[in-house]
């Protein structure tokens, strides 16, 4: 591991290269609390889909040398599925007025130098570019506080979202489905957005 960590990024139709690393960094990370993946390398693939169609999509990609180490991507919600446009629509809340962030992943040995402040400011300096959208969002698992498989060292990311502005949305929740380790069979999760004024 090298001490000097690039970040570059890149927009609709140059994040195609990309695709697969993102898709296996997704596979890695979410792994671990507090989504517990089984991850399924073919379906990120699908899903990652939705950000190679959109031509105002982004990557922000951390490298060490030639390697991606970290990624945090973002798209129109417009451009994304139904199922992420759901819980505004149900609202009433125009999905043309939110650019929503996908995820932000990074591999253990590369967190706590900055990256994650990176990846936010290179996400909302691309969405503010356009001159057209009012928030920035992303969603969060819902997780019972009580759950026995939170790692005792674990330190979740909510104190950082609020910093940056971000405000979870308790109206605004979707559910998702995906494998759990150790499970037999998919099952469905809650997600609930968080916003922020894009100004």
């Amino acid at each position: 591991m090298s001490t000097a960590i690039t970040v570059k990024r890149a927009c609709g139709a140059a994040i195609g290269p990309w695709l697969d690393d993102v898709a296996r960094l997704r596979v890695v990370v979410f792994r671990d609390w507090p989504y517990l993946y089984d991850g399924d390398f073919g379906y990120e693939q699908d899903y990652l889909r939705a950000y190679a169609r959109s031509a105002d999509s982004v990557f922000v990609l951390a490298f060490d040398g030639g390697r991606v180490v970290g990624a945090s991507t973002g798209l129109p919600l417009a451009d994304d599925t139904v199922e992420f446009q759901r819980p505004f629509l149900d609202a009433g809340r125009p999905v043309a007025d939110v650019f929503y962030f996908g995820e932000s992943v990074l591999l253990p040995a590369y967190r706590g130098r900055g990256l994650g402040h990176r990846f936010f400011d290179e996400r909302e300096a691309h969405a503010r570019s356009f001159g057209r959208f009012a928030f920035t969002a992303f969603c969060a698992v819902d997780r019972d506080p009580d759950d026995q498989r939170r790692p005792a060292h674990h330190r979740g990311n909510e104190a950082f979202w609020t910093k940056r502005g971000y405000v979870r949305q308790p109206g605004l929740t979707m559910r998702l489905s995906w494998k759990e380790i150790g499970a037999a069979a998919p099952s469905e999760k809650p997600l609930t957005f968080w916003l922020r004024a894009l100004s």
